[in-house]
């Protein structure tokens, strides 16, 4: 299953450090979380920041159940698309981490019409 949301006026950053806590409260954890931040080629004052980050759940230490992936930029749109094993990662938390995440960036969502 993929999820995908668009943000807007949000730190990559923040997004990122979010995402890892609701996803560590739904059972997971983190095996690997990495943000890179690189200069606009037309504008070295402004950014637009990477970032991976990949969970695994107790008990399946060589499978990951969620790998996620942000880009984008403080003052625009950030993009965030999330991977998610069904297996490892079953529907109730996914309903349950998507609704943590609507109660707590659904202010900075871009919502489509």
């Amino acid at each position: 299953m993929q999820i995908k949301k668009i943000y807007k006026n949000i730190k990559p950053e923040l997004l990122l450090d979010e995402l890892k806590d609701l996803i560590v409260k739904q059972g997971a954890t983190v095996s690997e979380s990495k943000m890179g931040t690189y200069s606009l080629p037309d504008d070295s004052s402004s950014f637009i920041s990477r970032g991976t980050m990949a969970f695994k759940v107790p008990g399946e230490p060589n499978k990951e159940c969620i790998r996620g992936y942000i880009v984008g930029s403080a003052r625009g749109e950030t993009k965030l698309m999330l991977d998610v094993n069904e297996e490892l990662f079953p529907q109730d938390r996914v309903a349950s981490l998507q609704e943590d995440l609507d109660f707590m960036l659904g202010s900075y969502e871009v919502k489509s019409t």
